[in-house]
């Protein structure tokens, strides 16, 4: 027989004869009770939410990261417990079950399994664990989705007795589906705090002779100040290296100044790099003028 290549209900695999009950035991192994996958598969994300599923007899809904994660967001562990609305408190290792009320048009059906939409997937995350981690949740998200915030506020809305609704509006106000990573979030909320306007993020920027584009990861336009987290591929591939020179030439050409900031910086060394330039392009601003 063949192998059976996605998560199944063992027992039903067993009466409809697609599988032996030999070959179960041989050559699969249990994800979650009666649930199966072959045993030298990798398990990603949406497997272990296929088997969640499976295993609430086809009735739960994926929510929380698990669901964000199948939405398309990025930076989220794959060994966290797969995030189930579903009736059901004695939950195998591995799952994480909520008894919550939800909307009918707070789901959809991605992959046959029902699935929390992008804005109530936010309305989850955006109200527990810590503000910065709920803001880059938040971020990662919607730089999947290009979620809205008025469209979550709308599910506050329908909503309004639930639990952590004060830090929702902080974490959306903080808001930016710019981020490409944790890191960036965490780069803008660091000046933000620091007393700064709002950066843009993801600023496009044309090459002199107008054959490349570029984008920035935030700064301020009007005076040509950017901020850029860079990760260790920048410094480890050899064709990122060769890509960032022509792409610091150019942005140097157009006048641009530029602070780098690598994992290693502390926060204190950071705004003190950027407290200089931005004082200099504002007093160079004010003397043009």
């Amino acid at each position: 027989m063949e192998m059976l290549d996605k998560p199944f209900v063992g027992s039903e695999a067993v009466a409809n004869g697609a599988i032996r009950k030999h070959e179960l035991r041989a050559r699969y192994r249990a994800v979650f009770p009666d649930v199966y996958v072959p045993k030298n598969a990798p398990l990603t994300v949406p497997q272990r939410a296929k088997a969640a599923w499976l295993y609430s007899h086809r009735e739960g809904v994926i929510a929380g990261l698990t669901a964000s994660t199948l939405h398309g967001a990025k930076w989220v562990d794959d060994a966290l417990p797969i995030e189930l609305i579903w009736s059901n408190a004695r939950r195998p290792r591995g799952l994480r079950t909520y008894d919550m009320r939800l909307w009918s048009n707070e789901f959809v059906e991605l992959d046959e399994m029902r699935v929390t939409t992008a804005e109530r997937t936010a309305f989850d995350l955006a109200r527990r664990g810590r503000l910065d981690d709920a803001i880059a949740r938040l971020d990662a998200l919607g730089n999947a989705t290009g979620l809205k915030a008025h469209n979550v506020f709308a599910a506050a809305d329908r909503h309004r007795g639930a639990r952590g609704l004060r830090q929702l509006r902080a974490a959306l106000d903080l808001y930016d589906p710019g981020a490409e990573s944790p890191k960036e979030t965490w780069l803008r909320l660091l000046i933000i705090r620091a007393g700064y306007p709002r950066p843009r993020t993801q600023i496009p920027v044309l090459s002199p002779d107008g054959r490349r584009w570029y984008r920035l990861d935030m700064g301020w336009e009007d005076i040509k100040l950017a901020l850029e987290y860079d990760g260790d591929h920048h410094r480890s591939d050899p064709e990122v290296f060769a890509y960032d020179i022509q792409r610091s030439e150019d942005l140097d050409e157009l006048g641009w100044t530029r602070i780098r900031v690598v994992k290693e910086n502390r926060q204190a060394d950071i705004l003190r790099r950027l407290e200089r330039p931005w004082s200099a392009k504002l007093l160079t601003d004010r003397e043009i003028s």
